[in-house]
């Protein structure tokens, strides 16, 4: 069996996708379009070149999806479109059987890192308050952003989220080898 036709190619692929952006976002705290773009079409072009045009289309439902749910964390002010551009084309790569894994362990791995991030700055207690104040100003307000909590204020404590969407995938990818 090659490494295209693997059960495989597709989490492999969509780790080394996140892991390129996790550095990029780690040193620059920017993933640029020329990472994510060219790995959207690479991830569509893959399932096109494996699985024909039926596969093609439900990669980019599962981008789509990834991309939405991440959109919507952007529009209240709590994501980099970066992080938006870098989940929707791990999600095209990764496919669709891979999406509800994919998100959920991302989102563990983005949590955790918050906690061990808050913990290690000695303000796991503000930001459990941040966190209960976010939520009652999204209950409250819809999807605008808060006004002080949001990645316009330099104060506020930052994830390069990219690490969480490569965490994400490398637990997809182990779970796939289980």
């Amino acid at each position: 069996m090659t490494f295209l036709q693997s059960d495989l190619t597709y989490p492999a692929t969509a780790v080394a996708c996140a892991l390129v952006g996790s550095v990029f976002d780690v040193k620059s705290r920017r993933i640029p379009n020329f990472i994510t773009f060219p790995s959207i079409l690479l991830g569509l072009a893959l399932h096109l070149a494996i699985g024909g045009w039926r596969q093609l289309l439900s990669s980019l439902a599962a981008g789509l999806i990834c991309g939405v749910i991440f959109l919507v964390f952007y529009i209240a002010g709590g994501m980099g479109a970066g992080d938006v551009k870098l989940i929707t084309a791990v999600g095209c790569i990764a496919g669709m059987p891979h999406v509800a894994y994919l998100l959920v362990l991302t989102a563990l791995c983005g949590g955790a890192m918050a906690i061990v991030m808050a913990l290690a700055r000695g303000q796991l207690q503000q930001t459990l308050v941040n966190v209960g104040a976010i939520a009652t100003h999204h209950s409250q307000e819809g999807l605008q952003p808060h006004p002080d909590l949001n990645l316009s204020n330099l104060n506020t404590l930052r994830l390069p989220y990219a690490l969480a969407i490569a965490g994400g995938s490398l637990l997809t990818l182990y779970f796939q080898i289980q």
